[in-house]
């Protein structure tokens, strides 16, 4: 909206203004609001020095006396100008109000000093106040008519005022300074313009009225308080607490607002405008890669290899949370372990770390893939059930709703977790079975323990004896003192086995009470517990009680309690998934395959942790779904689902917790999004440009690391760039005469239920036809007697150039996650600002010291090096190391594994006819098994070549009439 130009202020309209503000004057008489003989209390004691940000939650309606508004500090006025634009019209005040760190402007006409008054005046009739008995005459209160001394006037009226709690705090004056339980919070940021106007509801049309254009019969017109900040424009209904939520970034939503005039509308006009691009314009507009997300410096930042340091980080964060915690994951299984070995009982299990946050008062919003369960086991209606249950400050949705959305074959398969929206981690992690693991990558289980010292004399003590006996799961001494944990063919079973009954006096509570134990969690004190948190009471648990003396009792988690082989997967989370698919997952404590006979999947993945800004728009992503979901999903439009709001990124700075041990980089968030994951009206595939982008700008090598490769754009079935890239800059790099190498990590199989024995089920196979490349990783152990071996699943979903830029994420590389209009997808980006020494080819070379540190982890792990130090891989692109440490390395596990095992997938088997054959000569493993020890001995690190002719004459696409063929092709691509 253009701005009239203002009259010049001319004698005659002073003239004009001082009239009316005379006329104003007298009517006000702050003398008629006296509390009684003119003393009034001007302090309010219940005022805060700041509103935490969870005051959102508790809003109440808008004339409710009880509604948190003010800071403890005062309000002061100052009229700034005065506009009279004809002799005809009114004057308009332009008032700046500060209060505290917020400063704000409101436009007011004499009217609305006259009705305010006289809407004070009513309510200390109706609060039955005693009315003044002196009142201030005309004649002696304004003698002179000058401009200025009238403004003076008015800000004393309003500074008197606004000095009464009890009329500060009444609505309408609030409706007058436009103020609302929402001004004041420091991390909305800076206060916008706010105030009643009109919104048209654009879903109470009449149908078959568009003739009718804009009038009033075709829409209805709702009074609505808006309220914008940096991120977003809301809108709060006057009696309600939230009703709509327009956030300003992307989405698919228009707002039309009507004013009671012209100008009112151009000051709305100005004021938006004004204001967005002021403080939120980055929001806007698209970023780098098309993403929504700007580049952001100075962002402290982690990355994790596997899912233990990983989950512990993530347990720490949760608890150090305040006001807010947000999860999203493909899969979320409640009752995992996020810290292992299981020595504090039910400490460290996410519904228990999730009840005891809400138990505090912090707000936890859960959002859960809804699977096509035909398709998928994962069971998220249990999960959702068992969050909701832990307690009210939990909220969880599923999304999509199949038939009404028409959604069937995309997923949410991004793995978020956000704290206080200071702190996000993003990456390939979801927090469910199977997924827990380290370096060691075991394939075993059967857990064994043994106690220590202090342990064994309290478990050889007779009220502990008393106690193990009833449960039955101790074996008798061994004449050494030592103690283990007897062993079953169905264990683990932590409802039962293992388990100590809860009774009156239990021996834990029993030693707390006399001050020789200290609990391990703030429910070890409650009277009651909830069904899911207070069911073991695990010998691990009940062995750790030590005396309060003991100096290292307070060591973390695992550390010097127990010894030997501990148990870390229990129950459903030992799993091998190309073995078995998950079965029953509402007995989550049973084992569903025979860990004495099956070795479980190792599981490789990486993550992230950011924080400051780059989290503030991890939670944007979160907040832009959650809110999408609430408006399109009915069951959730209830008002115990609230509405999410962003923080400010101008307070993003201010860290109240940071992980342990990050490094400052610069990152930008990236995602995979459309209408139908996220409401935007274009769809975003930021993750696929930048991996375009980081290869083809990439220097000297790439590493991937990621569960699919399904690339190279034939423009029919698959239609992602990532292969291409990398072949033209293999090309470039050959054309050029530079050394240039690409590594590619992937699972030997996809994670399909399916025996690859037979020939694999058709979802294996199918996935094979377009993933069929690469370098694998591979792994053995004893089992019982008997020598297993298993692929190591890689889950990750990564990518470093150059030692100085890393892609972190879920985004696979195939096109349901990279186009953007399939599933839904985030990643981040970081590019190193620290730079450390290293080499290069041989040349001295400065690399980015959070690329360089996750490339050797990552290189150390799958080759050996922690094993077999003399392995060097610090230069990634020489000679030296490409052929004689990785080729080699891959090529002489590869020979031993045949040898040994006679593993597929094998270049032998070129068809499924020799498929038999091939298995029916045995391996080493059978035939001379001293022989495949030894030969077990020269395996170094997990990496084995992909041989690429296994089943090469063989067509993997599912055979016509299978349940796999009648799906879309898109779904295996």
């Amino acid at each position: 909206l253009a701005m009239l130009q203002q009259i010049e202020p001319s004698s005659s309209t002073l003239q004009l203004v001082a009239s009316d503000m005379s006329d104003i004057m007298d009517n006000l008489d702050t003398r008629d609001l006296d509390l009684g003989d003119g003393d009034y209390d001007t302090t309010d004691t219940n005022a805060p020095e700041g509103l935490p940000f969870k005051e959102i939650y508790n809003t109440v309606g808008f004339k409710e006396t009880e509604a948190k508004v003010y800071l403890s500090s005062p309000i002061t006025v100052k009229i700034l100008e005065v506009e009279r634009f004809t002799s005809s019209m009114p004057a308009v005040y332009k008032i700046e109000m500060k209060h505290g760190e917020f400063t704000w402007l409101v436009k007011r006409k004499e009217k609305h000093f006259i009705d305010l008054h006289r809407e004070l005046r009513t309510y200390k009739t109706f609060m039955k106040i005693p009315l003044p008995r002196r009142y201030l005459s005309a004649s002696c209160a304004y003698s002179q008519f000058i401009f200025y001394l009238h403004c003076k006037q008015l800000e004393d009226y309003l500074n008197t005022v606004l000095a009464m709690q009890m009329y500060r705090n009444y609505h309408a004056t609030m409706e007058f300074i436009d103020v609302s339980q929402l001004s004041f919070i420091h991390d909305l940021g800076p206060k916008g313009l706010e105030g009643m106007v009109l919104k048209r509801s654009g879903g109470h049309r009449i149908p078959g009225m568009n003739c009718c254009g804009r009038s009033r019969m075709c829409y209805r017109w709702s009074k609505r308080t808006r309220i914008p900040n940096t991120a977003s424009v809301w809108t709060v209904s006057p009696g309600l607490r939230w009703l709509f939520l327009l956030l300003m970034f992307n989405i698919l939503r228009s707002l039309v607002l009507k004013c009671n005039s012209y100008r009112h509308a151009r000051w709305w006009g100005q004021s938006i405008e004004g204001f967005v691009q002021k403080n939120g314009s980055a929001f806007l507009k698209d970023h780098r890669f098309g993403s929504f997300a700007r580049v952001e410096v100075n962002i402290p930042a982690k990355w994790y290899v596997n899912g233990k340091t990983y989950m512990e980080d993530v347990a720490n964060a949760l608890e150090e949370a305040k006001e807010e915690i947000f999860i999203t994951d493909w899969w979320l299984s409640p009752e995992i372990f996020l810290k292992r070995p299981v020595v504090e009982g039910n400490r460290w299990r996410l519904d228990c770390i999730l009840k005891r946050k809400a138990q505090q008062g912090v707000r936890i919003f859960v959002m859960l893939y809804k699977e096509v369960e035909l398709a998928l086991g994962i069971n998220s209606g249990y999960s959702k059930r068992t969050l909701l249950r832990l307690h009210p400050n939990i909220k969880v949705m599923r999304h999509p709703d199949h038939v009404s959305s028409a959604v069937y074959l995309w997923a949410h398969h991004e793995k978020i977790i956000v704290i206080d929206q200071s702190v996000a981690f993003v990456g390939g992690i979801d927090l469910a079975y199977g997924r827990w693991d380290d370096r060691e990558h075991r394939l075993t289980d059967v857990g064994s323990v043994t106690l220590s010292h202090l342990e064994q004399a309290a478990a050889a003590s007779p009220s502990m004896a008393a106690q193990a006996n009833g449960s039955g799961t101790f074996s008798q001494s061994n004449g050494k003192g030592v103690f283990t944990v007897a062993d079953s063919m169905d264990q683990p079973r932590l409802k039962s086995h293992g388990r100590l009954r809860r009774t009156r006096m239990s021996i834990r509570r029993h030693l707390q009470k006399h001050g020789l134990a200290h609990p391990d969690s703030d429910s070890d004190l409650e009277h009651e517990e909830c069904e899911f948190c207070k069911s073991a009471c695990t010998t691990q648990q009940m062995h750790r009680t030590r005396l309060s003396s003991d100096p290292v009792q307070n060591e973390p988690a695992g550390v010097r309690e127990l010894h030997g082989n501990t148990r870390f997967w229990h129950g459903k989370d030992y799993c091998n998934f190309v073995h078995k698919d998950w079965i029953q997952l509402d007995k989550p404590f049973d084992d569903f395959i025979d860990r004495h006979k099956t070795p479980r999947m190792p599981w490789h993945d990486i993550a992230s942790v950011v924080h400051g800004k780059a989290a503030r728009d991890v939670a944007r992503h979160f907040i832009q779904r959650w809110n999408f979901t609430k408006l399109v999903k009915p069951k959730y439009r209830s008002l115990s689902y609230p509405y999410l709001l962003p923080k400010s990124h101008t307070t993003a700075g201010e860290q109240r917790y940071q992980v342990p041990n990050c490094i400052p980089t610069k990152v930008q968030i990236l995602r995979s999004a459309s209408d139908w994951s996220a409401g935007i009206k274009y769809h975003e595939e930021s993750i696929h440009n930048a991996y375009v982008h980081v290869i083809k700008n990439s220097q000297h090598f790439i590493y991937i690391e990621n569960q699919f490769f399904i690339s190279c754009a034939d423009n029919k079935y698959v239609f992602n760039q990532i292969g291409d890239a990398i072949a033209e800059r293999i090309i470039r790099a050959y054309r050029a005469g530079k050394t240039y190498r690409v590594y590619v990590v992937t699972p030997l199989l996809p994670g399909f239920e399916g025996d690859i024995n037979t020939g694999g089920g058709s979802a294996i196979q199918a996935v094979m036809h377009f993933n069929y490349s690469h370098v694998k990783p591979l792994t053995h152990t004893d089992l019982e007697g008997k020598l297993v071996t298993e692929l190591i699943y890689v889950h990750s979903k990564m990518l470093i150039a150059d030692d100085n830029t890393v892609v972190i994420g879920s985004a696979n590389i195939n096109d349901r996650s990279m186009l953007g209009k399939r599933d839904s997808e985030v990643a981040v980006i970081v590019e190193d600002s620290e730079m450390v020494d290293s080499v290069m080819d041989g040349e001295p070379y400065k690399a980015g010291k959070y690329a360089l540190q996750l490339r050797l982890e990552c290189f150390k792990t799958i080759l050996g090096t922690y094993t077999d130090p003399t392995i060097d891989v610090s230069d990634p692109i020489s000679d030296h190391f490409y052929k004689e440490v990785w080729m080699s390395t891959s090529a002489r596990n590869a020979s031993i594994y045949q040898r040994v095992f006679r593993c597929l997938p094998s270049s032998d088997v070129r068809n499924i006819m020799e498929l038999e054959g091939y298995l029916a000569k045995a391996g080493l493993d059978k035939e001379d098994p001293a022989r495949a020890q030894e030969e077990l001995k020269k395996i170094r690190g997990f990496l084995v070549q992909f041989p690429l002719q296994f089943l090469s004459e063989q067509n993997l696409l599912p055979p016509i009439g299978s349940k796999e063929a009648m799906v879309p092709m898109e779904v295996w691509t």
